[in-house]
């Protein structure tokens, strides 16, 4: 079976929930690494075998948005596109499923990613098409609502969204919210140092912002939700979510909008194409959890990863959880049996960087594959938990 390479994982800044980039359609955000992928590698866009891109709060506006996006960036009418979705889960899900289809000889290259406007998610009605004879109308937050609806009711119950799954873990775990604040702290201050350090200058691409209003066009070129000085002691005076939680909007992943990419291609065909590989991809799993114990999804998905692969934590070079809460870290680590913070989350992750649903796996892979060649390291690992009760993890090795 060929190997899949990773080639040019780029990702756009993290714009904040109704920041700069409010205005920049979800389909601007795509088509600007759809576009910087290819002419950064140089490929021949020709030789793009298909557009693999993920999208959790998907609608009619832009609908298959690999399609769309490849040919809102100019690509040739003949690279066709899709779209798919595991929720937090759907970028680096879009990237394995590009890589199966080279590792399969369906394809060659493929480029592979995700993309969220959160600050675009519409409202919506489910009983306006046929009317009704009386009574309100609710006009549905698809946001919320996505959060609500992530599992059957009639079999798991109500779940009032997110931020009760981690005060589930959080009660389960024993988890205070003073080590929650506190790692919520480390995740702004090592964001705010890697861009310092200039960290994330190979990955990120800046965006150009159309003139909307009285504002001109201005491009944004930096992640917008990083507090540089952020403090345990600062976290610790916001007020909970729920009545007595842990769970605080300091301490819990963002809403945001950006995009990410890369292209993926099998290794006999990298000296054809002229392209240079970052990495390839060794393996990848995917389980399911309890619903109102989402934040576990890592455990039992990394379990199954390294059971396939052989892996073992002591040769892991750099881990990338997905920081969809703090508590939610800091129970999975406890679940691994694993806590090296020297390898998990060098460069921040959720908390500090953001959370754009559909691009998130992607973005992670881009930060972490750029950091692990910085460093000189071997082996990246990749995982998050995912909404109605998932987990997904993914192994990659250095080029």
């Amino acid at each position: 079976m060929r190997r899949a390479a990773v080639v040019m994982p780029v990702r756009t800044p993290v714009g904040k929930f109704g920041g700069s980039l409010r205005t920049v359609p979800v389909e601007d955000l795509a088509a600007t690494v759809v576009r910087e992928v290819a002419r950064r590698s140089g490929i021949d866009p020709e030789r793009i075998d298909d557009i693999c891109f993920a999208q959790a709060y998907a609608n009619s506006e832009t609908p298959c948005i690999g399609r769309w996006a490849g040919l809102h960036a100019g690509l040739p009418v003949g690279v066709p596109g899709f779209h798919t979705d595991r929720r937090c889960g759907g970028g680096l899900q879009a990237i394995v499923t590009a890589a199966m289809m080279v590792q399969t000889a369906t394809a060659d290259a493929v480029l592979a990613g995700g993309v969220e406007s959160m600050s675009n998610i519409e409202f919506y009605s489910t009983s306006a098409r046929w009317g009704a004879r009386s009574g309100t109308q609710p006009l549905y937050d698809r946001l919320d609502r996505g959060r609500e609806r992530s599992q059957p009711e009639a079999r798991f119950g109500p779940i009032s969204g997110m931020v009760q799954t981690a005060e589930n873990l959080a009660a389960q775990f024993g988890i205070s919210r003073d080590s929650a604040d506190e790692y919520a702290a480390r995740s702004h201050q090592r964001a705010a140092a890697a861009w310092q350090a200039g960290h994330f200058d190979g990955e990120v691409v800046t965006v150009t912002v159309p003139p909307h209003g009285r504002s001109p066009a201005s491009l944004v070129a930096r992640d917008e939700g990083i507090r540089a000085d952020s403090t345990a002691a600062a976290l610790a005076d916001l007020p909970p979510l729920q009545p007595s939680g842990t769970v605080t909007a300091g301490n819990s992943s963002q809403q945001n909008d950006a995009a990410a990419a890369c292209l993926i291609v099998a290794d006999d065909k990298l000296d054809v194409l002229g392209l240079e590989p970052i990495g390839y991809l060794i393996g990848w799993a995917s389980t399911g959890c309890e619903p109102a114990a989402m934040g576990l999804g890592p455990v039992s998905a990394v379990a199954k990863l390294f059971e396939r692969t052989g892996m073992t934590w002591d040769k892991v070079d750099l881990v990338e959880l997905n920081e969809a809460f703090a508590v939610q870290v800091l129970a999975v680590l406890a679940g691994w049996g694993w806590n090296e913070p020297d390898k998990l989350n060098v460069n921040g992750s959720g908390i500090s960087l953001g959370h754009p649903i559909g691009a998130t796996g992607a973005r992670m892979l881009a930060t972490g594959l750029h950091e692990l060649n910085r460093r000189g390291g071997r082996y990246l690992l990749v995982t998050m938990c995912i909404g109605g009760g998932q987990g997904m993890a993914a192994l990659f090795e250095s080029a």
